[in-house]
């Protein structure tokens, strides 16, 4: 090992670089093979896309699975890559490369060879006067840190935002900065439920991104999306036509235009690109979720008009298919995995539809609105097909009970508020139902009715620790 530095000196130093090893990028947070087929994807039909920063995270990728070779070899491809995407400043350029070099040397205990890889980088940040030794402020190094975060899920939105942000104050003509920012904005947007085009929308940014790359297979359609969103449908139909002209055979552009015309009520239409998309990614997770809705709408419209019994159990089964496919490929995709139980419990397999909600409340490190979600579907499958209110005003207040405002916590909201009312006519008011009023009331503001809700709850069921501490809560007005 060159004989000169131990191997905490070593962890030290590499603690210090700035690379995939040090942006806390969790595996529990991903699943790592889908992810390893999902980047040699986008290497193999996002050409435009850089392929530096694609092998980088490959390598980090077949690390967590334990492919320790397989993520050098990666590496070597990353080098050979930078020759070619940025010739007039390889060094610079190659930090990341190197710096995760160094740690998957460590990692392998070649420690020679990643002391070897912490000497070049320091030697470049030495040469350009960095106030660090082992790392640069470079906003090519923001770029690609913040790329990183966003293919790792939601739980990384704000960070990536933050990356990308730095990224454009030191370039904010940037294309690739920009379709960063734009991207992860639109992705914040979804994840946290804000429909709107209010304050923070994605549209400004992706318009921006566009006129900066008109070319950028995956940010048209994303724009095209955002101004459907918008009620500007006509517009983003253009754009959606235009990518699917200059892309035809890129599977982002096929899955984004069958979204738009899904969202369009157009399922034929919408089929017809998905199809084409999986012959040529025949394992992505996405499109058989997509798939699977359009499905899914066809048999809503279906029970909705004259019943055909036979065509509406082939579309359940059809839409059981894919959603299964989805939760297969992608093991931590909440909104896959209720939309499954609820095929299931359309097609009246209840049993299997319990063990999927069982698995979801197992299921750990879930975000506020997907706890809110489970309780709500969850709350409706109690309701209308096992046919237990009791059950279901339990899971829709515990719904409720999530302080965090979303889409899913107000449908919690209604739901409640119509099964109290259906409880009240039909005369079935025990302390559950005055508790919950109760507490629907305390929501809505109005103190004094929740205080009277309480008591009579109180009444039904005397000495009910719950009840008791909510109506001294209330009268003391915390």
């Amino acid at each position: 090992m060159g004989g000169n530095i131990s191997k905490d000196s070593l962890e030290k130093i590499l603690q210090q670089l700035e690379c995939h090893f040090t942006w806390m990028l969790l595996k529990e947070d991903v699943d790592p093979d889908e992810f390893e087929e999902r980047i040699l994807e986008q290497i193999e039909f996002l050409q435009s896309r850089s392929k530096v920063r694609n092998y980088n995270l490959l390598a980090y990728v077949k690390y967590l699975n334990g492919k320790k070779e397989e993520a050098l070899e990666n590496l070597q491809k990353a080098e050979e890559a930078v020759k070619i995407e940025y010739p007039g400043e390889i060094e610079k350029q190659s930090l990341v490369t190197w710096s995760n070099r160094a740690w998957v040397c460590y990692h392998m205990d070649k420690l020679t060879e990643s002391e070897t890889y912490t000497k070049m980088v320091e030697s470049v940040c030495k040469q350009h006067g960095s106030a660090s030794p082992y790392k640069m402020k470079l906003p090519q190094i923001y770029c690609e840190k913040g790329w990183a975060l966003l293919k790792f899920g939601g739980n990384y939105y704000e960070k990536a935002k933050e990356s990308f942000e730095k990224a454009l104050e030191e370039e904010p003509e940037n294309p690739e900065f920009n379709a960063g920012y734009a991207i992860t904005v639109y992705r914040m947007e979804d994840y946290y439920e804000k429909k709107s085009a209010a304050e923070g929308s994605s549209l400004e940014p992706l318009k921006r991104a566009v006129r900066l790359n008109p070319d950028d297979a995956f940010v048209v359609p994303l724009l095209a999306l955002k101004l459907q969103e918008t009620n500007k449908v006509k517009q983003g139909e253009k754009y959606i036509e235009e990518a699917l002209a200059k892309h035809p055979d890129i599977p982002y552009v096929l899955r984004y235009a069958a979204k738009f015309y899904r969202k369009k009520n157009d399922t034929q239409r919408s089929l017809l690109y998905l199809k084409k998309a999986l012959e040529l990614t025949p394992n992505s997770g996405f499109l058989h979720h997509q798939i699977g809705l359009c499905y899914r709408a066809q048999y809503l419209e279906k029970k909705k008009g004259k019943r055909h019994a036979f065509q509406e159990m082939e579309l359940i089964y059809t839409c059981i298919f894919h959603f299964k496919k989805v939760v297969e490929r992608k093991t931590k995709f909440v909104y896959a995995y209720l939309d499954l139980a609820n095929m299931y419990a359309e097609g009246g397999q209840l049993q299997a539809a319990e063990d999927i909600f069982r698995k979801l409340f197992a299921m750990s490190k879930l975000t506020c609105a997907e706890k809110q979600q489970i309780h709500f579907h969850y709350g409706c499958f109690q309701e209308f097909h096992k046919k237990s209110e009791s059950e279901a005003l339990e899971h829709y207040l515990k719904g409720l009970k999530i302080e965090n405002e979303s889409f899913e916590r107000n449908k919690c909201k209604r739901s409640l508020g119509k099964l109290i009312d259906k409880r009240i006519k039909k005369g079935l008011v025990d302390a559950k139902t005055s508790a919950s009023f109760g507490f629907l009331c305390q929501v809505k503001g109005a103190k004094n009715l929740a205080i009277q809700s309480y008591e009579i709850a109180l009444k039904k069921d005397p000495g009910n620790e719950e009840y008791l501490s909510a109506i001294l809560n209330l009268k003391l007005g915390v």
